[in-house]
């Protein structure tokens, strides 16, 4: 497993290049039915058997009927149990700024439930302070200074080693970056051949020395269903490789820059284990600038 670097600075820490993004463990299937939590373990267990060190939750992830803690913690609380004897190994990345009411998701970024839901996520998981603590999603409620300022008391009281920030535009960033200085480490922006739109926070967090986490790199897609005709050309190089088009994914995603973390969610070791062969495909400038164009 190669490795990259979030952040700068006292709070930086090496990650695997790719990590598993946790929520697709707490939320139901096509059938309906949550993933059997062993099977959400073992999926666990298989990332970091194969050096993934980097593990994304939150604490709104989880079915609309999760009976404890207000709707929250589902997803920690799978992440917690699959990471005891082996925490020490892993940088666990989870968020809060989101509440959870049945099937509503929403946001608040009052520092005060900042401060609460830290609280939440500490205990769940079980630790006396977070390696990598998120600002889900800005609420249009709530200054964003003040909502960077609680993140940034957090870490300065010591309950979170570092920050990072999500679904956040540029000037968003560059506020965060000012009020929190080498405390920000990341950015966890939508990214993926079918979304494309985040790219500009992309080069903006590679000015700034921050690593940008793209979420839903695969961009939903599935082994039945591709692209479509827009993005044939990730299919055409899967077929032309002999692996995946969503491994080829992932190998475009890192080679965006060196700054670059996809967390691809997974429900299933297979899943996880296939899209971790991205890190060995390396893609030729002819074949990028097939999957650019």
């Amino acid at each position: 497993m190669i490795t990259r670097t979030l952040g700068t600075g006292p709070a930086a820490t090496t990650v695997s290049a790719l990590g598993l993004g946790g929520m697709p463990l707490s939320r139901p299937g096509r059938d309906g039915a949550l993933p059997d939590p062993d099977r959400a373990v073992a999926t666990i267990h298989a990332a970091l058997d194969q050096g993934v060190t980097l593990v994304d939750t939150a604490d709104c992830y989880g079915p609309d009927d999760h009976p404890r803690d207000g709707g929250l913690g589902h997803n920690e609380e799978i992440v917690a149990r699959a990471l005891r004897g082996r925490g020490e190994e892993v940088l666990v990345a989870t968020k809060g700024g989101i509440r959870r009411d049945g099937a509503d998701w929403p946001i608040d970024g009052r520092p005060a439930w900042i401060r609460e839901a830290v609280r939440g996520s500490l205990r769940r998981l079980g630790v006396d302070s977070i390696g990598l603590y998120q600002h889900h999603r800005p609420d249009p409620q709530v200054p964003y200074a003040e909502t960077m300022g609680a993140f940034r008391e957090l870490y300065e009281a010591g309950l979170v080693q570092r920050v990072g920030i999500s679904n956040a535009s540029s000037a968003q960033i560059a506020e965060a970056h000012g009020i929190l200085g080498d405390a920000l480490v990341s950015v966890q922006n939508q990214l993926s051949p079918a979304f494309r739109h985040g790219l500009p926070e992309l080069e903006l967090c590679g000015r700034l020395g921050l690593a940008f986490l793209p979420w839903s790199p695969l961009g939903g897609m599935s082994a039945a269903a591709g692209l479509g005709e827009e993005h044939r050309a990730f299919e055409e190089v899967a077929a032309e490789r002999g692996v995946s088009p969503q491994r080829v994914c992932l190998a475009w995603l890192l080679a965006l820059g060196p700054h670059v973390v996809p967390i691809p969610g997974a429900s299933r070791p297979e899943s996880i284990t296939d899209s971790l062969g991205a890190v060995d495909l390396v893609l030729t400038a002819a074949e990028l600038a097939r999957l650019d164009g």
